[in-house]
């Protein structure tokens, strides 16, 4: 009995474990079969005889500074859009943490909405509200803003924009989960010592949501660095950025090694970029705290 016992307390002790088992298997097939695949057709060598071993010549060919450009111009739209969406989504998880109480689900809902619906969807959606008769264009002409349709579509402000329309939920969910959880009570002692609502906001209530922020910055910076269906459709593939130089290596030029080995270079100036920035948040943050 004393046996039978403890075999089944070693069970309950361990059912997280085998509970994560189909996580581990799909998290392989799907991540690190892939990525070991990409790896090895980056640095295969065709010959007339078929497999001709390994080289490292196809990332040679990445030393042209056009490759430098898309990917310089791809860090540089992840970065705005990251920051613009976490300056504009702190306000909104904020009010919607702080202030609304009622109607604090029907907020939330309207917030999670996009996500029922198809990425391609909502970026075809946006044809019809910049493209020159489009709903914009109308009504700034209705208002007698201007006189002649604006060129908007094609442009890199429709990506920025679009961007930040897609990405913005991101920003304000981890925010406002950060938010949500925080010791109201702490206001109250700061308004005690005789802080005022901006004191408290930047020496109070920014330095415990740091987490939020960072969190938040990161699930916008990581896909908008590969980001390759908002500037082709909107941006006219007037300039490629990494996830159209992928998408058009692999898809119509054919190129799989060059492709691949592009992935992964960029795939590690990503990486880089991204211990970068948490470095800089780390060291900002803590850097506000001790001028506290």
């Amino acid at each position: 009995m004393n046996k039978v016992n403890s075999i089944r307390l070693l069970f309950i002790r361990d059912l997280s474990f085998f509970l994560t088992i189909p996580a581990f298997i799909w998290q392989a097939l799907f991540l690190y079969l892939p990525l070991c695949l990409v790896i090895v057709v980056s640095m295969i060598c065709r010959s007339e005889q078929g497999f001709g071993g390994f080289t490292l010549a196809h990332y040679a060919e990445l030393i042209d500074p056009a490759y430098g450009l898309i990917l310089a111009r791809s860090f540089v739209l992840a970065t705005v859009n990251a920051v613009v969406c976490v300056v504009l989504g702190y306000p909104v998880a904020y009010f919607l943490a702080f202030y609304v109480r009622r109607w604090k689900n029907q907020f939330l809902f309207f917030l999670i909405l996009p996500f029922w619906i198809s990425f391609l969807v909502q970026v075809y959606a946006w044809f019809f509200v910049l493209e020159k008769n489009g709903l914009l264009n109308s009504l700034l002409i209705k208002m007698g803003i201007i006189t002649e349709p604006l060129a908007l579509l094609y442009t890199p402000m429709a990506i920025y924009f679009v961007m930040l329309y897609c990405y913005l939920p991101f920003a304000v969910m981890p925010i406002y989960s950060v938010l949500e959880k925080f010791d109201k009570r702490l206001f109250e002692a700061s308004a005690d010592l005789g802080a005022s609502q901006w004191q408290t906001l930047s020496r109070v209530t920014l330095p415990l949501s740091v987490e939020g922020i960072r969190t938040a910055f990161f699930l916008v910076f990581v896909p908008s660095f590969g980001e390759f269906v908002v500037p082709t459709l909107l941006g006219g593939g007037k300039q490629m950025y990494v996830g159209s130089l992928i998408s058009h290596q692999f898809l119509l030029a054919r190129n799989f090694n060059v492709g691949a080995a592009f992935t992964c270079a960029s795939g590690l100036v990503l990486i880089a970029a991204a211990i970068v920035w948490y470095l800089f948040f780390k060291r900002f943050f803590a850097g506000s705290r001790r001028m506290q």
